[in-house]
């Protein structure tokens, strides 16, 4: 198959790609525990508690909540975690209002600000800025909402405010280590990053790294920010491939780049010869795995991740104690396996 064309490839001289920007940012959060209405209190900090799978929690007291959520915009995969969260919140017996802030980090915290205004039960978070969150968090913390952030972790999260999400440098690991694998520790290695500003994005990129640093036949040569976007990755990728570097291998922090990139070797015909990688596992990505296109993906269970925050909040309504970190686990998805998440 393609893997076998690769290593042949490998061995007599490979795609040739290049160039790219640098990137930055950091991330890191805890967790929060309050009552419906005015106070919070704390609650565990330092645990890590797997939420997929949990039963259904219902309002102690019947009430049917109201909870706001603001996406920063609702891509193939962000959809997926809203989905999760609209049908946990039929299973729970609440009601979500849904927006998207379209990227828009003052757009967004106008949304937080409108939920307050209109004095929801609970508020959710996915940040468009994992750096710039800290003035929703203060308004919500002010008016008393239990607030629970999913997927993004904020990088100053205050430890009373739960954060729902999976341990992005374990998905950065299981690709790049699969990757490694199918290149027999060879090659060139670039790094389609996603939005600097975002933790997820930082530590996926470190997990490649990583897993690089451990393999002396390989190194990173080129490294740039699609900002999680198809066009970008194909762009970055026709870049590269006019640039006449050699590049081997592509990790990309998700699929949607790890698509772009795909349709550019494809339209160079260099694809036979570099292998690309993802993290998300969504159906385009899985339709390109069985096309023999995409080597791996690494499911992140979008709907897990929607179900927990839910959760979390009607548990903070109830008065219970929600844990700092609720982690919904990351799993690698290869030709192997992937009818078990079609």
């Amino acid at each position: 198959m393609r893997t076998q064309m690769f290593k042949l490839g490998l061995r007599s001289g490979a795609l040739v790609v290049a160039a790219a920007t640098l990137l930055a940012g950091c991330g890191s959060g805890e967790s929060t525990s309050s009552d419906g209405s005015t106070t919070a209190a704390p609650v565990a900090t330092a645990t890590a508690t797997n939420a997929a799978g949990e039963a259904a929690v219902k309002p102690k007291d019947g009430k049917v909540l109201k909870i706001g959520v603001t996406f920063p915009i609702l891509d193939q995969f962000l959809q997926n975690v809203a989905d999760g969260m609209t049908a946990r919140a039929k299973e729970d017996g609440v009601e979500v209002n849904i927006v998207a802030a379209q990227e828009k980090t003052d757009v967004q915290l106008g949304q937080v600000e409108n939920f307050i205004s209109q004095k929801v039960d609970g508020i959710l978070v996915i940040p468009v800025d994992t750096d710039a969150a800290d003035p929703m968090t203060e308004a919500a913390k002010a008016a008393g909402i239990p607030l629970v952030y999913v997927n993004r972790r904020p990088a100053d999260l205050p430890t009373e405010v739960p954060y729902v999400g999976s341990d992005s440098l374990v998905s950065g690991n299981l690709e790049m280590e699969a990757l490694a694998k199918l290149a027999n520790g060879k090659g060139n290695v670039a790094i389609l990053q996603g939005d600097p500003a975002n933790e997820a994005a930082v530590l996926r990129t470190k997990g490649c790294k990583d897993t690089v640093a451990k393999n002396p036949g390989m190194k990173v040569v080129k490294e740039a920010a699609g900002n999680w976007q198809r066009d970008k990755g194909q762009s970055i990728t026709e870049n590269w491939i006019e640039s006449g570097d050699q590049i081997d291998i592509i990790c990309a922090n998700n699929d949607e780049m790890a698509l772009g990139a795909i349709n550019a070797l494809k339209a160079a015909g260099k694809l036979d010869k570099v292998l690309v990688g993802g993290v998300d596992a969504t159906s385009d990505a899985l339709a390109a795995m069985k096309a023999g296109d995409l080597e791996v993906t690494v499911f992140q269970d979008a709907g897990g991740q929607g179900a927990g925050g839910v959760d979390s909040i009607v548990h903070l309504y109830n008065g219970e104690t929600v844990p700092g970190y609720v982690d919904i686990p990351y799993q690698l998805v290869t030709p192997d396996n992937m009818a078990d998440f079609e």
